[in-house]
């Protein structure tokens, strides 16, 4: 943990939400897409004419990295991203642009598949690839072996949200049940050069869980079907094996990781320090249930000096089975303004990196010691709405949604706290 000083909040530093939102969103501009793989190719271009397959959230500003360093390279490309994601350079003539589904996987995913393996087929030989992977790759596009169908994709995908898994754990079942997935997607490269540009939304960055690795050995062994449900054992047997880590598929394939969470946490710290703000980066990510989550973190910035604390990761939450309004970060934001509640001030933003929590348009809460008065005061009971996992329905009437539209990036969550001294 790097710490400094404890001076009171001053006030040219503006209002605590306007210090924290500053701060999020200096996060979110040095891990962006677009950013991201600019720099990367600026560094190391590209040789000659290159292929480009995009897939994920930040798929379209990734893409956009790419024609603002290397526009002439590109001969031809194919971009899958998430339902309401595209921007400008979706437009581009030379490239093919699909929407697909997240969180929940549905046929669109499967004719995104489709299109994938009928866009590497294609190509001619020996033309490189640029591949440019982010979060959200997993669900948005797929192959399921012989006998699933778009109905057995959902129900899985259903049946993942609803537990409290981790995302290596559940994209370790996705590749148990893919043709893709698990670097089988290399196998169709047919023995040609093959740079990856990868933004992590995953603990440790590996490549392998990242979009559950489309293109890199690795990510552990399979799940053995007699751990999962029996509607689901004949796709575990009919999946082909996984390519060997050392297999002649991925000799040809280079992996870089161009953004990560710890590049967001320590940009927002930079932005807090730039105000005067007193400022501590845990290194460590944020997992595990959201509500343990909630109070560890309060626990942690109650006991320490006054200031900005900078936390980053993924929580998990048990759903109910008719859940209600929210994700993650709401829930945990949620969870954390139930222990504030009547104390002194303290403000807490939790959100997802990728301006999406939960299947809903919001992209987490800031909430602060007055939250649940203020909840109250629309009708609704903080700890009820936690217990139905309808945290978003709360914080809606508390004020405290944080809405962004698609930010271009996605490194996990971000959670900042700020306490002030007070005479």
């Amino acid at each position: 943990m790097s710490q400094g000083p404890s001076p009171p909040l001053a006030a040219s530093h503006g209002t605590p939400r306007e210090a924290l939102m500053a701060c999020y969103r200096a996060a979110l501009a040095a891990v962006g897409g677009r950013a991201a793989v600019g720099r990367a190719l600026r560094a190391r271009p590209l040789n000659g004419p290159f292929a480009l397959l995009a897939i994920g959230k930040a798929a379209a500003a990734m893409t956009a990295g790419v024609l603002d360093v290397q526009p002439d390279g590109l001969d031809r490309g194919l971009l899958i991203t998430k339902h309401g994601h595209r921007d400008a350079s979706c437009g581009h003539p030379r490239l093919q642009c699909l929407e697909a589904a997240h969180p929940v996987a549905d046929a669109s995913s499967l004719e995104a598949g489709e299109a994938l393996l009928r866009f590497l087929e294609g190509l001619p030989p020996g033309l490189p690839l640029l591949a440019l992977i982010s979060g959200g790759a997993s669900s948005l596009v797929e192959v399921l072996p012989p006998g699933g169908d778009a109905e057995t994709l959902a129900r899985l995908n259903r049946w993942l949200l609803g537990r409290p898994l981790a995302i290596d754990q559940v994209n370790r079942i996705r590749r148990t049940v893919s043709c893709i997935k698990g670097g089988r997607l290399a196998e169709r490269l047919n023995g040609r050069r093959c740079r990856v540009l990868l933004i992590s939304d995953v603990p440790g960055d590996d490549p392998a869980v990242i979009g559950s690795g489309l293109l890199v050995p690795g990510g552990g062994p399979l799940v053995p079907p007699n751990q999962l449900p029996r509607w689901l054992r004949p796709l575990v047997e009919a999946a082909p094996p996984l390519p060997p880590e050392r297999a002649a598929c991925f000799h040809g394939v280079e992996v870089v990781c161009v953004a990560d969470n710890r590049q967001a946490r320590e940009a927002a710290a930079a932005e807090a320090r730039r105000l005067g703000i007193p400022v501590t980066v845990d290194p460590d990510l944020v997992q595990g249930e959201a509500e343990r989550a909630a109070a560890s973190l309060v626990q942690d910035f109650r006991a320490g000096p006054a200031g900005m604390r900078i936390h980053g990761g993924e929580t998990t939450v048990r759903l109910p089975e008719n859940p209600g309004r929210g994700g993650r970060a709401q829930h945990l934001a949620l969870a954390v303004a139930i222990a504030l509640d009547g104390g002194k001030p303290a403000w807490f933003l939790a959100a997802g990196t990728d301006g999406t929590d939960g299947p809903g348009e919001d992209a987490g809460a800031l909430v602060d010691h007055e939250t649940c008065a203020r909840g109250r005061n629309a009708g609704l009971d903080p700890v009820d709405c936690l217990g139905r996992a309808d945290a978003g329905r709360f914080l809606a009437a508390s004020g405290d949604l944080l809405t962004t539209g698609p930010t271009g990036t996605n490194v996990m969550d971000l959670m900042l706290s700020l306490t002030m001294d007070h005479p």
